[in-house]
């Protein structure tokens, strides 16, 4: 935004002016001629009445050596050139002291002219001096007639000079004018662009779990006094909102875990005085009580994990995926599971400290729940450009692509999550706590067939460019997790 305001200040200042320097620089490009053809008038004029009394008569040598010296003294307090004719359009006097006196310059048009009596001025090319001439002529004469002329001729290329210092200065006029609106429009820009910048920030910190961040309410103007006192209040009232959330999930955590412990002590208690089908009835009740907490569990692991704030660090992914396989690698065997790791290189995720363990132990649970005896876990992770990607699959049953479009749906399961027509006691939260652990940290997970026909789980996380910290283990040890039965 501040770019934005900078931009058309300084375009409107730009225009205008062009607007006012362009006319205006014109104007005097065509004054500058007339101006100096005015004063070269002048100039001759006087010169061809200091010279009207020698060219009455033939000129004495006296007479002539004045005639010389007043157009030397103009050609070094003027800079121009004096030519002075005779009748016949010979020089009597020549400031250029390289051209010698009685040279014919009855030949030049402007000289023709002033000795048949007239004014003229102008510019014209040279083809002596090979460049454009600015000259002025002007007839000497008296009540016998026309004694001579006087000529004074500058370099055209002085009007061009005089031209471009005129539009060098206007530039530069112009320079200091958009160097001052610049400045002014920075301190402007920020006055609107930081409150804004502020707020964005602060919304950021919001959104990234901060919930007491708050904006600083500027003194103006008054749209964004408002949006800062907006903004404060929304947040004021979202963390409330969620900390009253929270407290709920801790009141539930704690009033529903006592009193179901409580239960399942008692039944445990009852288990050796009751026999026959009221000791089948207490062990479905058992069971019953263990899911019961297994679903508060799952409920609050992903209540937390949609209220926890991100805060990405460089994990090393292959020690967590070596911690993660020795840690179910017991319970796989019970399963008559075996599970392979194959990560190549060493590859570094951004990831919130425990997330990603958290989001192997649900798949490692997901894929052990449903691969069959005698087959494998396959656990992977490799860099793909700015990502690292985790795949867990497993040689289960499977899901169909509408099934995989639900899988992340709270409480779905699939057909194959079943097992003789009854719950198998997972509640379908797995998944849903993997998207909303990985999705926090700014990845994605999606579903797909696996090769062995079972089902895959890839997770995409960001890379890290700085080097994971890695637990200190055997170098020479090749990273390979196996469990067999």
């Amino acid at each position: 935004m501040k770019r934005r305001l900078l931009v058309s200040y300084l375009s409107i200042t730009a225009f205008v002016l062009l607007v006012l320097e362009i006319p205006l620089g014109v104007s005097y490009a065509n004054s500058v001629e007339r101006r100096l053809t005015s004063d070269l008038q002048h100039d001759a004029f006087s010169l061809a009445i200091r010279s009207q009394e020698p060219l009455d008569s033939v000129p004495s040598a006296a007479q002539q050596d004045g005639l010389q010296a007043l157009a030397v003294r103009y050609r070094d307090s003027a800079g121009g050139r004096v030519v002075i004719v005779d009748a016949d359009g010979h020089s009597v006097a020549d400031s250029d002291t390289s051209s010698p006196i009685g040279r014919d310059f009855s030949t030049r048009p402007e000289v023709q002219r002033a000795l048949r009596g007239a004014e003229v001025s102008g510019t014209r090319s040279s083809r002596t001096l090979g460049r454009s001439l600015l000259y002025v002529a002007l007839p000497i004469g008296s009540v016998d007639g026309i004694e001579g002329a006087v000529r004074i001729t500058f370099p055209a290329s002085v009007i061009d000079d005089q031209i471009r210092h005129i539009w060098l200065l206007l530039a530069a006029t112009g320079g200091v004018v958009l160097g001052i609106v610049f400045l002014a429009s920075q301190l402007l820009a920020r006055s609107v662009s930081k409150p804004l910048q502020d707020l964005e920030d602060v919304a950021g910190a919001l959104g990234a779990g901060d919930l007491a961040a708050r904006a600083e309410v500027p003194k103006g103007p008054a749209e964004l006094t408002v949006l800062a006192e907006s903004f404060n209040s929304t947040a004021g009232r979202l963390e409330a909102l969620v900390g009253g959330q929270r407290a709920f999930i801790a009141d539930a955590s704690h009033q529903l875990r006592t009193p179901l412990a409580a239960m399942r002590l008692r039944l445990e208690n009852l288990e050796a005085d009751v026999q026959g089908a009221a000791a089948e009835d207490l062990e479905g009740a058992l069971d019953e009580v263990a899911r019961l907490s297994r679903l508060v569990d799952g409920l609050l692991l992903l209540a937390r994990a949609e209220q926890a704030a991100s805060a990405p660090v460089p994990i090393s992914v292959d020690d967590v995926i070596e911690g993660r396989c020795d840690a179910w690698d017991a319970f796989a065997a019970e399963k008559h599971v075996h599970i392979e790791a194959d990560v190549q290189g060493s590859p570094a995720a951004r990831a919130t400290p425990g997330r990603l363990e958290q989001v192997v132990d649900n798949l490692f649970n997901n894929a052990l729940e449903v691969a069959p005896a005698g087959t494998a876990v396959r656990v992977g992770a490799h860099e793909q450009g700015d990502w690292v990607v985790l795949r867990v699959s497993d040689q289960g049953p499977g899901m169909t692509a509408d099934e995989r479009a639900r899988a992340f749906d709270r409480f779905w399961q699939s057909g194959g999550a079943r097992k003789d027509g009854r719950p198998n006691g997972h509640f379908g939260l797995g998944l849903s706590i993997v998207r909303e652990l990985v999705v926090g940290d700014g990845g994605d997970v999606a579903l797909e067939p696996s090769a062995a026909g079972g089902l895959e789980v890839v997770v995409r996380m960001r890379r890290s460019d700085v080097p994971a910290p890695r637990r200190e283990r055997d170098q020479e040890r090749q990273f390979s997790t196996a469990s067999a039965t």
